[in-house]
């Protein structure tokens, strides 16, 4: 390799979408998950795994006419999931997806324009 960097994918620089009120949606995402500082489209990462997961076509896991899902690893979901539902956002639960927890847990939201978040919280260390 002659001392060269070997070339490769570090993280994910960033989700791009698009949307009808973008000042809106970023508004909606900062106030309610805490992303990104007020007056910056940049949001600051705790270091953790990250899945990316391509899902076959037909599945049924999230909304047919979406074509991805943002998930999001958390960090106390059972509070985050009580502050949405505070703020009138459906949060929506179901046993089979934690399954025995080996996974962790998760959670359902949608934000304002119907883009599925799923919220992660891994499983302890």
């Amino acid at each position: 390799m002659g001392g060269k960097a070997i070339a490769r994918v570090t993280g994910i620089g960033g989700v791009f979408f698009r949307a009808r009120d973008p000042a809106a949606l970023t508004d909606w995402y900062r106030t309610h998950l805490g992303i990104t500082q007020p007056d910056v489209a940049v949001w600051m990462q705790e270091a953790g795994p990250t899945v990316l997961s391509p899902f076959a076509a037909t599945t049924d896991y999230f909304s047919a006419d979406k074509q991805w899902m943002l998930n999001l690893r958390v960090e106390g979901l059972p509070g985050l999931i009580a502050k949405l539902q505070a703020a009138g956002i459906a949060v929506e639960t179901r046993a089979d997806w934690d399954g025995d927890g080996s996974y962790g847990h998760f959670a359902r939201i949608h934000d304002p324009e119907g883009t599925p978040i799923e919220l992660w919280e891994p499983p302890a260390a």
